[in-house]
């Protein structure tokens, strides 16, 4: 069995770059040249990405995996495509029509440019507060309700053939530390785990989901060895004999520090295909990855690119057909009525504004390693709309907070510095627009009214500025 066979369980990361995605050229010769089995994009325009994906798969001449994560909609990532509130906002909302058609919109806009994956729904549980990663990427606490969007979410974006991914299995919603930073554990039984965490993860395998992506988190009280999940012969074993998955499994990023928690990257490679896993997603060393993979038993090998074969094959068709700017421009609008909705006051009562008013920017999520959305799509709404932003004696002054789940942050609550920030600034401050979840409402000082945007992306942006104008003197 060859290096080129092994290399199609292989999928590395393209990520765009000051303005393109030419810093890329040289890994993408190398690894379609190997035989990599496809790529997960970050970023791009509409008119690159589609430009791209079209570029891979003649380079290849063959079908390729190509995907991407969207859990808020191909906005998320590809610019000029739409974008969709968080899960949480659709599990706050309830309307499973809703939920279905933002898996269509994904679904389609995604196969425009020529991706056929999706990585997403989320089907991790909100049950744990201190979680620094879940939050406002979960449908929710309750499982059956997230089962139930998760399935909508899957068939909608399924019906345009391109495929989803349940993710992370058997879930992530325990975890109070961050799989990126390192392996958590999650000390609950494994048959607790069976019955609550995973139930939305049947709910999505019952409605045909493509893919599925394990956790790197440990269940010792399942899996005694304490592997990650998706290391566990034992958690994948679940999955597939009792869940009865029979479509592909992916594994979480290996540039994530719970992958390679307990062997360097070519050892764990090698340990979550020998365990079960058909897909290797973004290792920091693909080529030492490819190399690795020759260790491993070969029928295993064969398994898993038969899998792999049988899902390109599912998954390769009507890719590229272009979205018209007319159903461009109603997802975008159907997005904002959803943004409308989901916003909702959880302290006190909408206060009236007026025509003057002030902006001061709360930010719990500079640094890290990945740059932060613009902060400024709410003052410009404002603004285009007459608003004058400034200090006036009739001013009222908002303080806008955002606190977002994000990779390597390490925390799920406010900082001390924005606790600071905003026991200075509540004394003056008519309201607080939280883009972030509704329970961090009860880190912001005093008894302010709090309306709850969700997140800090410019959909929610625009729908919290809209509300302001509503609230406002014509």
């Amino acid at each position: 069995m060859g290096t080129v066979s092994q290399a199609r369980l292989v999928c590395p990361a393209l990520r765009w770059r000051r303005g393109s995605f030419r810093s890329e050229r040289a890994k993408i010769e190398q690894a379609l040249t190997a035989g990599v089995g496809g790529f997960i994009l970050f970023g791009g325009t509409r008119a690159a990405v589609a430009a791209l994906t079209s570029a891979l798969r003649d380079t290849a001449g063959r079908p390729l995996l190509l995907g991407s994560d969207f859990e808020r909609g191909p906005g998320q990532q590809v610019k000029g495509l739409t974008e969709l509130p968080p899960p949480a906002a659709l599990g706050y909302l309830n309307d499973l029509d809703a939920t279905h058609a933002c898996g269509q919109i994904t679904g389609a806009e995604a196969q425009s440019v020529g991706l056929n994956w999706v990585f997403a729904p989320v089907c991790d549980l909100d049950i744990e507060p201190r979680n620094p990663i879940v939050q406002t990427r979960s449908f929710g606490a309750d499982p059956q309700a997230v089962g139930a969007h998760a399935a909508a979410w899957v068939k909608g974006c399924q019906e345009h053939g391109v495929m989803a991914c349940a993710k992370h299995f058997p879930g992530h919603g325990r975890t109070t530390t961050d799989s990126h930073e390192g392996l958590p554990v999650v000390e609950a039984l494994g048959d607790e785990v069976q019955r609550v965490d995973v139930a939305p993860f049947r709910a999505a395998v019952d409605a045909g989901v493509g893919s599925v992506m394990p956790a790197f988190v440990s269940f010792p009280r399942w899996d005694a060895s304490g592997a990650a999940a998706g290391l566990s012969p034992i958690i994948l074993g679940y999955l597939r004999d009792t869940l009865g998955f029979r479509g592909l499994t992916v594994t979480d990023a290996f540039i994530m520090g719970g992958a390679t928690a307990a062997a360097p990257e070519g050892d764990a490679a090698v340990a979550a295909v020998t365990a079960g896993c058909d897909m290797l997603l973004y290792p920091t060393d693909w080529a030492g990855v490819v190399r690795a993979l020759e260790r491993v038993d070969a029928a295993r090998i064969e398994q898993a690119i038969a899998r792999y074969d049988r899902t390109l094959g599912d998954w390769s068709r009507d890719l590229g057909s272009p979205v018209e700017e007319s159903e461009l421009a109603e997802h975008r609008k159907f997005a904002d009525g959803l943004a409308d909705r989901a916003l909702h006051m959880v302290r006190g009562e909408a206060p009236r504004l007026g025509k003057t008013i002030s902006v001061t920017i709360v930010d719990d999520d500079v640094g890290g390693p990945y740059s932060i959305p613009p902060r400024d799509v709410f003052a410009k709404t404002l603004a285009a709309h007459g608003f004058q932003l400034s200090a006036t004696p009739d001013t009222r002054h908002l303080i806008l907070v955002y606190a977002e789940p994000r990779s390597w942050k390490g925390r799920a609550d406010l900082g001390a510095r924005s606790i600071a920030q905003l026991e200075q600034l509540a004394p003056h401050t008519t309201l607080v627009i939280l883009f972030a979840h509704p329970r961090l409402a009860n880190q912001i000082p005093g008894e302010l009214p709090v309306l709850c945007a969700w997140h800090g992306q410019a959909l929610m942006q625009r729908a919290a500025a809209k509300w302001a104008l509503e609230r406002s003197p014509a």
